[in-house]
């Protein structure tokens, strides 16, 4: 990699990180491990120079047992806007390395460099470096990289305090596209499979896309622009959310948000923890309140079948019929959002059974889990492997998502007043 000069701005932040990781050195210095090992995240970074002197941050995807060799898929590409964005939301001030230097810098250009016209993100760019603009996954639409570069950008101050008016403008472009989708949609109401679900969210009924969303544009609220639009849009999911989780503390699924129509999978399962801080936001008590029906009710649940991947049901008279229910994979995206909700209620409740229930749902990563087998390595290569198939299965790749969500898992622990014990996540496995 050539050396590249970096702006004054992030200069000055290299001094900041640097402080920041001598500080928690010295903090944890008796803790005898990293739960924030960034290794392998720096390995699957790369700052790519094209034409025009424009450099791009970006992170490739697979990562590939056993040499760990990086490798492009024949659809898709080789990097994408959905995990350059959650990179951007690691905690780098831990690192204090010329490299973190870089990707703050080169990341949210690769983004920006990713807005189609239309407002909306393309996804996939080609080992060539050009942007992949046809495949299904990649286009520029109302669709989940496109969430994922409004919560990357805008949850982030350095990044729009750099660039200034070129991140603002790229997230009034996107954010205008979203009023015009949403906020006249009519609020109608639809069944299926004798299930009543919201027509006014992403993709008809994506509660999960709706969550991504509501934390996206909470942070925009709060960081870019107080724009009451803003707050209509989050409300109105919100209220989608509501009507998504089925079930109590004593029917199935016990509180559970749909992710979508009558489908609940683990993954990108951040329901939850939207509507912990939608409630916080707007002081609707009743969004908090939905929010621990699922958190006390449905995560003990899955704590004691051993995690779910995923299951559909109908509905019939009082109750709630499985149609399908599958064990796996199960993988860190699947593992993160309980985390990050149990760790806001407990900032809203202050009540430290949601850190205890966080550090056992985390504890998946060391171990705790149906396959006994680390899944994320604190100590050495900061890999976490990209998930468990079966009981005596785990794929030993170690792509993007795996390695971002492990480390997006345990920086949550660093937001919360609460002084955390590792030695409950990791030493006791």
């Amino acid at each position: 990699m050539k050396l590249k000069i970096i702006p004054t701005f992030l200069f000055s932040l290299f001094i900041l990180s640097l402080s920041c990781s001598s500080c928690k050195k010295d903090k944890d210095e008796n803790k005898g491990i990293n739960l924030l090992n960034t290794n392998h995240l720096r390995y699957l970074y790369e700052t790519i120079e094209l034409s025009g002197d424009t450099n791009l941050g970006i992170i490739h995807i697979y990562s590939e047992y056993p040499d760990y060799n990086f490798a492009i898929e024949p659809n898709e590409g080789f990097t994408c806007v959905d995990d350059v964005a959650r990179a951007m939301s690691v905690n780098f001030s831990i690192i204090g390395d010329i490299t973190s230097v870089e990707m703050h810098s080169y990341m949210p250009e690769f983004l920006l460099y990713m807005q189609a016209p239309n407002g909306y993100f393309y996804n996939f760019m080609w080992g060539d470096y050009t942007i992949n603009k046809t495949y299904q996954t990649s286009v520029p639409e109302p669709n989940w990289w496109s969430w994922r570069a409004l919560w990357a950008l805008s949850g982030y101050p350095a990044y729009y305090h750099y660039t200034s008016g070129r991140v603002r403008q790229a997230l009034k472009k996107l954010t205008e596209n979203i009023y015009n989708e949403y906020l006249e949609l009519p609020m109608d109401i639809e069944n299926i499979e004798g299930i009543e679900i919201p027509a006014w969210l992403p993709h008809g009924a994506a509660g999960d896309q709706a969550g991504l969303l509501i934390v996206g544009l909470e942070q925009y609220y709060k960081n870019v622009n107080n724009d009451e639009r803003v707050l209509q849009l989050i409300e109105r999911f919100a209220d989608g959310l509501l009507i998504m989780q089925k079930g109590d503390s004593t029917t199935f699924p016990h509180g559970a948000y749909l992710s979508w129509n009558n489908i609940w999978h683990a993954y990108g399962n951040i329901q939850a923890y939207a509507m912990l801080k939608a409630g916080q936001l707007l002081e609707r008590d009743d969004y908090i309140q939905s929010a621990l029906i699922e958190i006390d009710n449905f995560y003990p649940y899955l704590i004691e079948q051993n995690y779910l991947s995923h299951f559909s049901i109908k509905k019939n008279g009082n109750e709630f019929e499985i149609l399908e229910m599958e064990q796996f994979p199960q993988i860190a995206y699947g593992f993160r959002p309980m985390v990050w909700a149990s760790i806001e209620a407990y900032k809203v409740t202050q009540d430290v059974k949601y850190i205890r229930q966080a550090e056992k749902i985390a504890s998946w990563f060391a171990g705790d889990n149906i396959a006994n087998q680390m899944m994320f390595d604190p100590y050495i290569s900061g890999r976490c492997y990209d998930g468990i198939i079966s009981p005596g299965n785990v794929n030993l790749n170690s792509g993007a998502e795996s390695t971002i969500e492990a480390l997006l898992t345990m920086n949550q622990f660093f937001t919360t007043r609460y002084v955390v014990n590792w030695s409950n996540i990791y030493e006791k496995h």
